[in-house]
């Protein structure tokens, strides 16, 4: 039963080809397609019924916005991203990879890091990729990517001279092991500008870290958590979670972040995507969002329920998860409404603001029960003690969905091609040949 049609790519080639998406025989949602040359591939996208595969968008309404200096199509998508004129969103969070030199070398890394020459970005040319976002409407929320971001010296020039250019908000995407080992490092992070720490946390186990990190790190993770807690420093989880590794663990990932929170601001779930170093072959498993959503209600006991959770409003629903939780001061949680969880962002720069606010923790605004005579007290309060729970569903060859990348607000800025959608950027094939990636 076909349910939809949109296009998408041969995992062999990255040539366009169109697809449908079809329920199977066991009842869940697949992506079908067939290249003239290389053959038919199928990719699970939803482990559900069709039902809740259309509710899951229920209420989305895409209004699409013509990103500034878009470029002339030429291919088509995702071939011609820089952003083009046929792209619906403009840009929230933007990835500067400032580095490709990584101190692990991860099975899963998605940019390959460790693979090529070393190589640093300049601090000019980091420069004027600072001046192309203003150019392209920024200010954008920045992720300061690589490789690993910590084994550059000067992290604290770069985020001074994004705050020259006009960016407000500096996020620090790293494996922690620096801020695990070298003492008043994280102090240096704070005083240089870095809005909070995006700390890669696949578990709390060392079995976990030696599949996906090919090391033993779970005494790293921590002391990089209680060295940011003495630094002040914002931390949010962010596990990449991978069938038959860690899909068992995600209720002990977040009742640890609740346990130190509101330190930690949350958790962001990335499933396993097959690009970069992980991606030569096809997978046999997938994790879908309903399946994340199922394991999180089991593994919390009904702590966090299915249900409170919701679909993204800027990018595609069927791209990302979110839930925001009060944390009583009795424990419990209260599930924030939806529509206010997301709050309401159905453009790219309310998106920008939500995540500025929430992983940072110093925003004005929320929802909030606790009853206080000072209205800046009570903002902050509520603020710091909203948790959140999020997921990103990337792209890869097998299960792209060029409807979807289309909506995408999240791109790896360029110095030639421009703003590019990640899931583009890091798109490879079954030989582990890059679409954009260098």
């Amino acid at each position: 039963m076909v349910t939809g049609k949109t296009m998408s790519v041969c995992p062999v080639c990255l040539q366009r080809i169109p697809a449908v998406k079809t329920v199977g025989e066991d009842g869940n949602i697949y992506l079908k397609k067939k290249c003239w040359e290389h053959g038919p591939f199928k990719a699970l996208i939803w482990e559900g019924n069709l039902e809740s595969y259309v509710n899951w968008a229920a209420g989305d309404s895409n209004t699409p916005v013509t990103p500034v200096h878009a470029v002339e199509p030429e291919r088509g998508c995702p071939n011609d991203c820089g952003l083009c004129q046929n792209h619906e969103r403009d840009g929230c969070c933007v990835l500067l990879e400032l580095t490709n030199r990584c101190n692990l070398r991860c099975p899963v890394c998605f940019a390959s890091a460790g693979e090529q020459v070393p190589h640093d970005l300049p601090l000019e040319e980091i420069g004027r990729q600072y001046d192309l976002l203003m150019e392209r409407g920024g200010p954008f929320n920045i992720q300061l990517s690589g490789g690993e971001p910590t084994m550059r010296d000067d992290l604290d020039k770069i985020i001074a001279l994004g705050k020259e250019k006009g960016f407000t908000f500096f996020q620090l995407n790293t494996n922690g092991i620096r801020i695990a080992d070298e003492d008043g490092y994280a102090e240096h992070l704070a005083k240089a500008g870095v809005s909070t720490v995006f700390l890669q946390f696949d578990g709390l186990d060392d079995k976990i870290y030696q599949t996906l990190r090919g090391a033993a790190l779970t005494q790293k993770k921590l002391r990089a958590i209680k060295n940011c807690k003495a630094a002040g420093l914002p931390v949010v989880l962010v596990p990449t979670v991978a069938p038959g590794v860690n899909d068992g663990a995600l209720g002990d990932i977040l009742r640890f972040a609740l346990k130190h929170a509101p330190h930690v601001r949350g958790v962001h779930i990335q499933p396993i995507s097959y690009f970069g170093r992980c991606g030569l072959e096809a997978p046999e498993m997938r994790l879908t969002i309903p399946a994340v959503l199922r394991r999180i209600e089991k593994q919390t006991e009904g702590l966090m329920k299915a249900a409170d959770f919701g679909g993204g409003g800027a990018e595609s629903p069927y791209c990302s998860f979110h839930a925001s939780y009060l944390r009583k001061p009795d424990g419990t949680l209260k599930a924030l409404p939806r529509r206010r969880s997301q709050c309401c962002c159905v453009k790219s720069s309310d998106a920008r603001d939500f995540v500025s606010q929430q992983w940072s923790g110093k925003a004005a605004g929320c929802d909030g029960d606790t009853d206080t005579s000072s209205l800046d007290a009570f903002l902050q309060q509520t603020v710091e003690n909203t948790f959140t729970v999020s997921g990103m569903v990337f792209q890869d060859a097998y299960n792209l969905d060029l409807d979807r990348l289309r909506r995408c607000y999240i791109c790896e800025v360029d110095s030639v091609r421009g703003m590019v959608p990640f899931c583009a950027y890091n798109l490879t094939d079954v030989n582990g040949k890059a679409l954009y990636r260098k």
